[in-house]
């Protein structure tokens, strides 16, 4: 289901993104879930798309998501 704001995010995400990793997450799930509708994997397919696009500008550095300097 697309989450209408950060706060409607899963607790994983929720608790361990910043709020700007939390923005990308958001709209690429909304846009994969709605890009995917009818497929029996749409929920899936959309938190994988937006986890492959929150690592597009951030990395993980010990148990703290930093952004990437040459992130667009």
């Amino acid at each position: 289901m697309p989450y209408r704001s950060n706060d409607d995010l899963p607790p994983p995400v929720r608790n361990h993104l910043p709020a700007h990793a939390q923005d990308i997450y958001r709209e690429a799930f909304n846009h994969a879930y709605a890009s995917h509708a009818g497929d029996t994997r749409q929920e899936e397919i959309a938190h994988r798309t937006a986890w492959a696009a929150v690592k597009r500008s951030y990395a993980k550095v010990g148990e703290h998501w930093m952004p990437l300097y040459n992130a667009h």
